[in-house]
């Protein structure tokens, strides 16, 4: 009988995303094919202490995104290489685990998607889900991503960077008159809509740039993009493919952190009413803007169609939300890709690259010089 894949899955973490990652952790978890994998779960408390989490009960209020915590456990880990090949392992006051042979790192935003638990999962040796330390970079930090974008050719919308020490020099009708209004304040590395805010007054637009410096030292303020917001997922290596496109309509002003994972009150439309043509133009482009910011495995690219006829990239996600309400899985559901058959196709990806970059040569010994 061939042994199980043992599946690592990394969640939670010290991020403001803490509760979407759990929420996603129980998804994927829930997913996996049990015939085929042994789930070892890792849920990091906001603290930033990495336990070793009971199947039966790692989550408190998991059916509340408001509520819902780790439980808690005194077996804190460590994880280290192992020194005869095998990927990891981890230590813990229970003595040494049987190594894993992949890990699916769900830990959304700060220290988790922006290329910090994949430096050390790449250190280890271990196979991951996901873009590697480049692409989670650089699709973490929505300052780079955009000009590597718009470098590239990407249609982008208008934006302007500060950092915090720019704070005390931004001009609230210096940036209307190049953004125009109404605009929007974000962190420059957050995720879930968190720290977002829609600016109409120079009274919201100071609110909004104090609520994002809290979130990050850099902040982003964007144009107002009058159009359909039109998202497609993304899934593969050296050759991705993408999904039928939805689209997302909310119902309040813009797509919160709330109307994402607490009330559903966003419509999500799939496929996109969009014509043949555009699918296959938006389906081009998010494959065009994955390959540009370096990412593999997955990941979810996020446009707006304007009233024009013209898409418009806005950002990508490499470690999408992977909750019941989530974007990423559904739009593949629809596509013909179950969460099962996609939990199993992303581990297979990890794999395959990390088989692919074991082959590369890592020393070099000089030949010694023939007189």
């Amino acid at each position: 009988m061939q042994r199980k894949i043992r599946v690592g899955i990394i969640f939670g973490g010290k991020s403001s995303e803490h509760e979407v990652s759990l929420l996603s952790a129980k998804t994927i978890f829930e997913s996996l094919d049990l015939e085929k994998y042994e789930p070892v779960l890792i849920g990091i408390d906001k603290s930033g202490e990495w336990h070793l989490r009971d199947a039966e009960q790692y989550l408190l209020h998991e059916d509340n995104p408001k509520m819902v915590c780790l439980h808690e456990t005194d077996d804190s880990i460590a994880l280290v290489p192992k020194k005869d090949g095998n990927p990891l392992v981890g230590l813990s006051n229970q003595g040494l685990r049987e190594p894993l042979d992949v890990v699916f790192p769900i830990v959304h935003g700060t220290n988790g998607e922006d290329g910090t638990i994949q430096g050390l999962l790449k250190l280890a040796g271990v196979p991951f889900v996901g873009a590697s330390v480049l692409g989670s970079a650089v699709g973490m930090d929505k300052d780079v991503m955009k000009r590597l974008m718009r470098d590239a050719g990407i249609p982008i919308g208008k934006f302007l960077t500060f950092y915090d020490f720019q704070k005390v020099q931004m001009s609230f009708s210096e940036i209307v008159d190049q953004l125009g209004l109404p605009l929007f304040v974000k962190p420059a590395n957050n995720g879930s809509s968190i720290g977002i805010s829609k600016v109409k007054t120079e009274e919201e637009f100071i609110k909004a740039i104090d609520l994002a410096f809290s979130y990050d030292r850099k902040i982003l303020i964007e144009e107002f993009i009058k159009g359909r917001e039109i998202e497609c997922s993304v899934m593969g290596n050296e050759r991705p493919i993408a999904s039928l496109p939805g689209e997302v309509i909310a119902n309040g002003e813009f797509n919160s952190w709330d109307a994402k994972y607490v009330d559903d009150c966003c419509t999500f439309v799939i496929p996109a009413q969009i014509s043949p043509q555009q699918i296959k133009e938006i389906q081009d482009l998010v494959i065009k803007t994955y390959r540009v910011l370096c990412c593999e495995g997955m990941g979810r690219v996020d446009c707006f169609l304007t009233e024009d006829g013209r898409f418009l990239v806005n950002e990508i996600n490499t470690i999408p939300g992977f909750t019941k309400l989530s974007v990423f899985p559904r739009l593949w559901e629809a596509s013909g890709v179950s969460y099962r058959e996609l939990v199993g196709r992303l581990i297979d990806l990890a794999i395959e690259r990390h088989d692919k970059e074991s082959l590369l040569t890592t020393s070099f010994k000089a030949e010694s010089s023939v007189s």
